[in-house]
């Protein structure tokens, strides 16, 4: 037997002797998982005496996480403005930055600054974060999540049916190769790391498909496509917004200009990085 507060500092000590970022905030999630409590809930009850039962489940998940596996991984949720997702090795851990990029859009509709669109499509949809976001802010709207991965379709789809949509389609296609047709919005998060870095990102991004990682030689070869084939997919004044690298803004709108888009805007992430691009097509 244990006190709760014993248990967290020598597990978050055990965290940080593996190489893991913010141990102790790592440590209190995989407790409160645990205990079946919020994280904050855990500073109540410091003096709690814990038993084994409670010890047993814990020890593994801190030598998963002290092997690299993701922490969203273990928790087997994520939140994503306020709509909990399953994360899982089928899909890319949706990020901060993607979080930020979604509420941006939906605050513009709001603040009525663009139209809602009346079709979307999310490319690359992964876990189905952006797009299901989409879907459940715009509930007039047709949205489509496409991607080149079964897998990643899969999860995509569990995640629809635990938040209730219904206006929301599924294909599986390698970018546009498979989807008629055209849309007002098309949102993408492809991949974006040159080939060469994929070996040197953190452990816990390389447990993340290579597929949704490995952007080619210049980390652009998948957005250079998507925005050779978009055109032939938008809407007259449809619109496309992507998400790139922390140095890829300026280069990824050239290309824009280059397919016939309009005064593409680079606009920044929470740390002030220019990582997304929206452009109209002319």
């Amino acid at each position: 037997m244990k006190k709760l507060l014993e248990v967290l500092t020598s597990g978050a000590a055990y965290l940080e002797q593996r190489g893991v970022e913010e141990a102790r905030l790592n440590m209190e999630h995989l407790l409160a998982h645990v205990l079946g409590c919020r994280r904050l809930d855990l500073y109540l009850r410091f003096q709690e005496t814990l038993h084994e039962p409670d010890l047993l489940p814990l020890r593994n998940l801190l030598r998963r996480r002290g092997e690299g596996v993701p922490l969203q991984h273990l928790l087997g949720t994520v939140d994503f403005l306020g709509h909990e997702l399953v994360c899982d090795h089928r899909a890319l851990i949706p990020r901060p930055e993607t979080e930020h990029l979604v509420d941006t859009l939906i605050r513009q509709v709001s603040a009525g600054k663009s139209p809602q669109p009346m079709t979307v499509l999310d490319m690359g949809t992964g876990s189905g974060c952006i797009g299901l976001a989409l879907a459940a802010a715009w509930p007039t709207a047709q949205v489509t999540l496409a991607d080149i991965a079964e897998d990643a379709l899969d999860l995509a789809q569990l995640n629809a049916s635990r938040l209730g949509l219904q206006n929301l389609h599924f294909r599986r296609s390698d970018l546009f190769e498979k989807l008629p047709g055209r849309w007002h919005l098309i949102v993408a998060n492809l991949p974006y790391i040159p080939a060469a870095e994929v070996p040197t990102l953190s452990r816990e991004v390389r447990r993340d498909p290579i597929t949704a990682l490995d952007g080619g030689a210049d980390g652009l070869e998948i957005v250079r496509r998507f925005l050779e084939q978009a055109p032939a997919h938008l809407e007259p004044a449809g619109r496309v917004v992507l998400e790139v690298g922390h140095d890829q803004g300026a280069a990824t709108a050239q290309m824009a200009r280059e397919h016939g888009f309009q005064n593409p805007e680079i606009f920044p992430d929470l740390a002030g990085i220019p990582r997304f691009v929206s452009a109209v097509l002319g």
